[in-house]
């Protein structure tokens, strides 16, 4: 059984030590002289300050200004909006340049990056989409997330107004706003969004427990019975891998064959890729997004195709910034393994070749 230090004792211990330091500082404050200032054995250390709430004798109070550099969240209720303003105009020229390359020019969304207007009603169907009208219970989570997160590649660079007129379109394009609206921190708070009613507080109440002192239950014998268990292979599926192991490769047609020989070459690795670089890469490699070498522009692959390509792989997978731009670790797409990168960089490079 498990015990507990002797709390009591080392109370005890503690009291001890501080009468003794007492009594030492009163000690040396009396056998100091007139003529000599009176000096504590413990001046060198910083005293705290006991009015000061969590001052722990160190360091420095922060000031507005750092402050202000962290305070930069929002309030369902608008408490902590920066002053500015944006309109749906303006907030469209940012979009289309900004935001439409990941998130299409309706908000549709492109590959798998998020869709952010429609499906209303949809929360229900089996592929619910979830976007700003069906979803979302705040107009602030909007303007919040812009303003930390956004663009991708560049998050925090849009200015105060700048992320009021691109919250204003994206309310547009939701039809929540109409298209000669302007954003402020005065009348952001009073857009409601459409599934708003559906959250609200957690109605369980909070619960606590005692904590088990003596005659306990051994963990090991507590049977965790959420956890999935492992998929046992049925005897109809160990008949089928047999079976399909003892097919003799004459059998393959010339069609099979072909594929096969294919795949063993490496002609295929350029699909996979292809694939990838849809999926990861094309977002900056197709326009030259934050300095990214645009696929099939051989000026900007000459100087990086003559460091090799492992090079060009090391890059792409630790991450790179150089004078003309900057690349996060595996573009941001920490999921890819290091073989799918070089893929995917291979894919570039094959365009140009």
């Amino acid at each position: 059984m498990f015990k507990y230090p002797d709390i009591r004792h080392a109370a005890r211990t503690s009291a001890g030590l501080l009468v003794g330091m007492l009594c030492l500082a009163a000690c040396n404050q009396t056998n100091t002289s007139d003529d000599t200032p009176a000096q504590s054995s413990t001046s060198h250390l910083v005293q705290l300050d006991a009015s000061r709430a969590g001052h722990y004798g160190y360091g420095s109070s922060a000031s507005e200004e750092e402050i202000s550099g962290w305070d930069i969240d929002i309030r369902s209720d608008g408490k902590g909006l920066r002053e500015g303003s944006g309109s749906v105009e303006d907030g469209e020229w940012i979009y289309e340049e900004q935001c439409a390359e990941c998130h299409g020019s309706f908000g549709e969304g492109v590959g798998r990056f998020p869709v952010l207007a429609g499906g209303v009603g949809s929360l229900r169907d089996s592929r619910p989409s979830k976007t700003i009208s069906s979803y979302w219970p705040y107009t602030s989570t909007l303007y919040d997330y812009i303003y930390r997160a956004m663009p991708f590649t560049q998050p925090e660079s849009l200015s105060v107004d700048e992320t009021y007129a691109v919250t204003a379109y994206v309310l547009y394009l939701n039809d929540l706003v109409e298209d000669d609206f302007v954003l402020n921190q005065d009348n952001l708070a009073s857009i409601q969004l459409p599934n708003k009613a559906s959250f609200g507080p957690d109605p369980r109440p909070d619960v606590s427990n005692t904590r088990c002192m003596e005659a306990c239950r051994d963990p090991a014998a507590i049977e965790i019975l959420s956890e999935t268990l492992p998929a046992e292979p049925s005897a109809t599926r160990d008949s089928a891998t047999k079976d399909s192991a003892t097919i003799d490769s004459a059998t393959m047609d010339s069609a099979t064959r072909d594929s096969a020989t294919e795949s063993e070459t490496g002609v295929a690795g350029s699909i996979n890729g292809q694939s990838i670089y849809d999926q990861a890469c094309k977002l900056c490699h197709d326009s030259g997004l934050a300095g990214a070498p645009a696929l099939g522009e051989t000026d900007q692959w000459e100087t990086r195709i003559t460091q090799g390509l492992d090079s060009m792989v090391s890059k792409a997978i630790s991450g790179f910034s150089g004078d003309t731009g900057m690349m996060p670790p595996k573009g941001g797409f920490a999921h890819l393994t290091d073989e799918e990168v070089r893929l995917a960089v291979s894919y570039m490079v094959d365009s140009i070749q």
